[in-house]
């Protein structure tokens, strides 16, 4: 039944319901909760699907108690330098970012990819994804070098990893596209 909602919900937010798949991610983490226990690294899971829904429709204060939640979750069970850790304290640095709480996101940012960067391989997406991070931080804090050093970073494992075509090329690349105008170096 579990996954059966979890599948549920993907849908629905494909499909931009987000109010329907909050409502059945709550179901989520109650049928994790008893099915799995109230620690299990699924809980965690149902929390962050929680918390990334409450992100999309602009709720950040639920978002950041939920992938806090998480975060808990997953430190308790599968340790701090667990991978999916990373996943959590990226998230949640996320939150803080798109809040404006900028030097409460760059630690948690910053753990995260040493987590990663620990825990895989070298042109591994999700270090990436860590490094593209960092870069919108550091342009949002004006520390336009490091920013434009971790998007470079970014990309050039996007690139290998995934194909210049994919869309977190694209990504990385807009982000850079800002950041040059942004400097003054279009």
């Amino acid at each position: 039944m579990w996954k059966n909602l979890n599948s549920e919900i993907l849908r629905l937010t494909q499909q931009g319901k987000y109010v329907d798949a909050v409502w059945l991610a709550h179901n989520a983490v109650k049928v994790a909760e008893k099915k799995f226990g109230p620690q299990d690294p699924k809980v965690a899971s149902s929390f962050n699907n929680l918390a990334t829904l409450y992100r999309i429709i602009g709720r950040y204060e639920d978002a950041e108690r939920y992938y806090g939640r998480s975060l808990n979750i997953r430190e308790k069970t599968l340790g701090t330098d667990h991978p999916s850790v990373a996943i959590s304290l990226n998230n949640l640095a996320g939150v803080y970012r798109v809040q404006g709480r900028l030097t409460e996101a760059e630690p948690l940012y910053i753990r995260s990819l040493k987590i990663r960067q620990k825990a895989l391989a070298p042109d591994h997406p999700d270090l990436g994804q860590s490094f593209n991070n960092l870069g919108l931080l550091y342009k949002s804090q004006g520390r336009y070098a490091e920013a434009e050093d971790f998007y470079q970073q970014a990309l050039a494992i996007w690139e290998k990893a995934l194909g210049s075509d994919n869309p977190n090329v694209a990504t990385v690349l807009e982000n850079m596209a800002e950041l040059y105008k942004k400097t003054d170096r279009e």
